[in-house]
């Protein structure tokens, strides 16, 4: 089972294109603080990136990405001390035709994740992940997916949206794999558990089969451990005991499930692995502060 593509499934990952464009200095522009991750290409120049909130700037170059995951406002300018102003409503000078001058290109999107608590993803990232281009070079998955972007972006082929959609959903995968690989053993949450052999595999069936009766022997006995042994490791390397991740997933399975399903209540509380109907209920109120009914009632995507 692959544990983040249905974290990312179940989550529902979409994009959309926020900026492709090559600038003349002076420029800045404001990204205000919304609920997305947002990334940025620096595709040729340089530019600063201003993280806000009492952040240092950080200075961009051709090739380097970043991600800014916790949806918090920031600006890109051709200096610090720039004057900025909404990418959205942008009246600055945009160059076309070949590259030349004092100018920079930028191709900048964001991600969107269907998430009414914390996010299991974007939660565990830091606020921001800058990769430079000597870097990320050594990810060379990366670096391919990055030139495919802009060498679409650039030639605006038959099909280039759908691609650029694709390409960036890609995106998102490698910059947390690149980032991953540079954390220790602890850290990074469920993400970083992933790498160990036998928590990595009781992750793997928690995803497979949520309805499943887990429990933490049964769980543990599954990986050759103790329970005592097993409930410690777990705990240390996801950051959370086995039961409270295996209750938090099975209440995200839970809210796709009526946001997406016409399925009776009692229907959505066995796929998640809850024989009884008000035990299911009652988690779900806990961990969402409203009854499955309500919620649906709130969230369905589907026509009555």
């Amino acid at each position: 089972m692959d544990v983040l593509a249905d974290v990312l499934a179940v989550t529902r990952l979409t994009n959309t294109t926020l900026c492709s464009a090559r600038f003349a200095a002076p420029w800045g522009l404001v990204f205000e603080p919304a609920r997305r991750a947002t990334f940025h290409i620096v595709s040729r120049g340089s530019c600063w990136l201003l993280p806000g909130a009492g952040s240092d700037p950080v200075r961009m170059h051709q090739g380097d990405v970043v991600l800014l995951a916790h949806g918090s406002g920031h600006a890109l300018a051709d200096h610090p001390d720039t004057p900025t102003e909404h990418f959205g409503t942008y009246g600055g000078t945009l160059k076309s035709g070949p590259p030349e001058g004092d100018t920079s290109q930028l191709f900048c999107g964001a991600f969107y994740f269907e998430q009414d608590g914390p996010n299991p993803i974007l939660s565990l990232l830091p606020p921001v992940i800058h990769l430079p281009a000597d870097r990320a070079q050594g990810a060379h998955d990366l670096q391919a997916v990055v030139r495919l972007l802009m060498q679409e972006s650039a030639e605006s082929a038959p099909g280039s949206q759908t691609v650029i959609a694709r390409l960036m959903d890609v995106l998102f995968v490698y910059v947390v794999r690149t980032w991953l690989k540079e954390q220790p053993e602890r850290a990074a949450g469920w993400i970083g558990a992933l790498r160990d052999p036998q928590i990595g595999r009781v992750l793997s069936m928690i995803h497979a089969a949520p309805q499943q009766r887990w429990t933490v022997e049964l769980l543990a006995k599954e990986v050759s451990m103790s329970r005592a042994a097993f409930a410690k490791r777990f705990t240390t390397l996801v950051h959370e005991a086995p039961q409270t991740y295996l209750r938090r997933w099975r209440m995200d399975l839970a809210a796709r499930l009526l946001r997406e399903t016409k399925g009776s209540v009692g229907w959505v509380a066995n796929q998640v692995g809850y024989e009884s109907e008000t035990t299911f209920s009652a988690t779900f109120r806990r961990s969402r502060a409203v009854a499955p009914g309500r919620y649906r009632a709130q969230h369905s995507r589907l026509s009555a």
